[in-house]
């Protein structure tokens, strides 16, 4: 064996530790992100109201009668008693009936803020520059959560001379940021004594039993159990401040989830495919073409004989052809994978609709070893 100086062993174990050092890490999550815990959630909050200010983009009141109706009602409750002639004949531009929904986060307490989305319900043509008046927020159980109220920002624009008109985005739906106060809170059992139910995010009854032996070897033996793919129950402490601070831990666990199912989603109506990454193949032989048929009518005029009884006539002739392009045929070997199938459908120049049909096709012959999932 051939003497190495002792400085080459030690830039050679430096280059070592480099590359050790800079291999890409074991795909690890944390337990915060693939798991909720069961109790704590976002609930919904929905309202009605008005948005006054928009310079003629409002609501027709011709068309949408209840836009008025709310405006009425709102100079009732406000002292404001308008004379019968004039309250039936009030059409304004400037107003627009709305729908406002929120997301009530979990543990928010009165006098936080969250964010609101506007939304218009009639027939008025912008928002932009509207002010949203006092709005009550309600739960699915018709109790107020949040009172909205605010200047709505729409994130697009438009413009209209001379019959034409150019816009970009919509311009019916803005949002108000923290344009909600919370004035009531949800009530939530994680405070209640007894063992916390995490949920996971995707089942997977691998991923279910790491998370539960992660946590075991963390706090000890029994502190986890898997009780399905979906669902780990987890021994808590019983004080508030203890279940707090045990949560806190156990969610900043690592934990390397089960690899996902091979799976292909297919959206029909845009035409987008999407393969997994487990996506493998069977042996299979795979041809496709085109049929296209190509109907043409031209219409031409029939003159009869200047002597003769006959009248001019349009005579339709229509031309019919059909074409059939050359089927490309494919062949895959047992076990290929998602790379090879996508590079050999580029090379034939496969649309996503003709994708479609062939995975499709696959699917039903079963060589195509992934779930197929059509949306």
């Amino acid at each position: 064996m051939p003497y190495l100086p002792l400085r080459f062993l030690q830039r050679l174990a430096g280059v070592l530790a480099l590359l050790v050092w800079t291999l890409p890490p074991v795909q690890a999550a944390a337990i915060r992100d693939l798991t909720s815990v069961q109790g704590v959630r976002v609930n919904q909050l929905v309202g009605y109201g008005l948005v006054v200010g928009l310079g003629g983009t409002g609501d027709q009141a011709t068309q949408v009668p209840y836009t008025t109706q709310s405006l009425l009602s709102m100079f009732q409750r406000l002292g404001i008693n308008l004379p019968p002639g004039v309250a039936s004949n009030l059409q304004p531009k400037d107003v627009a009936a709305v729908m406002i929904t929120a997301n009530l986060p979990p543990f928010a307490q009165p006098g936080q803020q969250i964010n609101i989305t506007v939304s218009a319900v009639g027939n008025a043509s912008s928002l932009a520059g509207g002010t949203l008046l006092m709005t009550p927020l309600k739960g699915a159980d018709g109790q107020t959560y949040a009172v909205a109220q605010g200047n709505v920002v729409v994130s697009g624009f438009g413009a209209a001379s001379g019959g034409n008109s150019t816009q970009v985005n919509f311009l019916t739906a803005g949002m108000i940021a923290n344009g909600a106060t919370v004035e009531r809170a949800v009530a939530s059992n994680f405070d209640q004594s007894g063992p916390l139910t995490l949920a996971l995010n995707t089942p997977s009854f691998g991923t279910a039993s790491r998370v539960a032996e992660a946590i075991n070897q963390r706090f000890g033996a029994g502190t986890a159990t898997a009780m399905n793919a979906g669902v780990i129950q987890v021994q808590a402490p019983l004080t508030a401040g203890d279940r707090t601070a045990f949560l806190g831990q156990v969610e900043a666990l690592d934990v390397s989830p089960e690899s996902p199912p091979a799976k292909v989603v297919i959206d029909a109506r845009s035409g987008t495919v999407v393969l997994g990454q487990n996506v493998t193949l069977g042996a299979c032989a795979v041809a496709h073409g085109n049929l296209s048929v190509t109907i043409n009518t031209q219409y031409e005029v029939s003159q009869p004989n200047p002597l003769g009884a006959g009248q001019t006539a349009v005579v339709p002739k229509t031309d019919v052809k059909a074409k059939a392009d050359k089927a490309n045929l494919l062949m895959f070997k047992p076990g290929v994978t998602l790379e090879a199938v996508v590079r050999a459908l580029n090379a034939v120049g496969a649309a996503p609709n003709d994708l479609i049909a062939i995975l499709q096709a696959m699917k039903a012959a079963g060589a195509l070893h992934a779930q197929l999932d059509v949306i």
